[in-house]
């Protein structure tokens, strides 16, 4: 070959380099992130997620692209969203219970995995747990079921003569059970109950006026991302000031300094949800891939807060407390 055959030839050969590196890049496949909530909130969901990826063989930037969309407490703007996503043409698409509605509005053939606290087959999500049919499928912690328990231990710890704040999300799917079960544990354990709704900052404000105004012995804080996740440090931080006894679903708001949790992990249930994207990446369809229940439940407790609260937690539930912070 001649020198400048050569040179063209290289040239032509170095020109294409970035071509092809995009066009590999390209080929990577893409999974679509929707949440409801804002992205500082969801960091350690998108961590939990990433490991799920991880151990099934999918690294972010090395097999496969993210992208991430959040709607930062804006319901009104997951149509838009899910319909980019939908637009870019990525192969699998995870997000919450809220998202799940604009998503199905925006597809009925890119696989769905969802990842909520209400019952998938009383939302119409799924057909039947074990064979969710079309293109969803996901993990339920159902939150809602535990709202009984969750009264009752704020009923074992909190004054017998005061009423119980119930403070709940009116845009989450499980707002109804919610109410109904903490109706009724109210009633068999001979407590008053106040239910307060808040979905937005300005909700939660005007709660928070309406809970101060009634003076509860207790507050229990229902399911929903704005209320477990977006908001539960302020939350947390009202409940201090109003020496509230307090039960929250997640882990997160005890450790932020909540008096109590129970229920389940959820960076736990955002690993699964990778994991789930990942078989769906390698060939298995939604339909045949059951929806995910939580086998445990854990009982988190702080014991420096209930100390600042003057409250002598009982050995009973001491003694079934999954972890004590102190």
């Amino acid at each position: 070959m001649q020198r400048r055959e050569f040179i063209v030839l290289l040239s032509g050969t170095a020109a294409a380099w970035p071509f092809a590196a995009r066009a590999q890049q390209s080929a990577m496949p893409v999974i679509g992130f929707l949440r409801s909530s804002p992205a500082a909130a969801s960091m350690p969901l998108v961590a939990a997620f990433r490991q799920g990826l991880a151990e099934a063989g999918f690294v972010e930037g090395k097999n496969i692209a993210i992208e991430f969309r959040f709607a930062d407490d804006d319901f009104g703007r997951l149509p838009a969203l899910a319909t980019d996503l939908v637009r870019r043409g990525v192969a699998v698409i995870v997000g919450n219970n809220f998202t799940v509605p604009a998503i199905r509005a925006a597809t009925t053939t890119i696989p769905v995995v969802f990842v909520g606290g209400d019952d998938p087959v009383r939302a119409g999500l799924v057909t039947s747990l074990n064979k969710p049919g079309g293109n969803i499928t996901g993990i339920t912690s159902l939150s809602y079921a535990l709202t009984a328990k969750r009264l009752q231990l704020l009923h074992e710890l909190a004054p017998k003569s005061a009423a119980i704040a119930v403070l709940l999300d009116p845009h989450a799917a499980e707002i109804a059970p919610e109410e109904r079960l903490a109706k009724e544990a109210a009633r068999a354990l001979g407590r008053d109950i106040i239910v307060v709704q808040a979905g937005t900052a300005p909700d939660l404000e005007a709660a928070f006026a309406t809970i101060s105004r009634v003076r509860p012995g207790a507050l229990l804080v229902g399911g929903g991302a704005f209320l477990s996740r977006s908001q539960h440090q302020q939350i947390v931080a009202f409940a201090a000031r109003q020496a509230l006894v307090a039960i929250y679903l997640l882990r997160e708001a005890v450790v932020a300094g909540g008096l109590m949790s129970y229920g389940t992990s959820q960076p736990g249930t955002y690993r699964q949800a990778g994991v789930y994207a990942a078989r769906i990446l390698k060939g298995e369809k939604p339909a045949d891939l059951p929806v995910l229940q939580p086998t445990k439940f854990e009982l988190v407790i702080n014991l420096k807060t209930a100390k600042t609260l003057g409250l002598a937690i009982p050995s009973g539930v001491l003694s079934i407390a999954d972890e004590i912070i102190d």
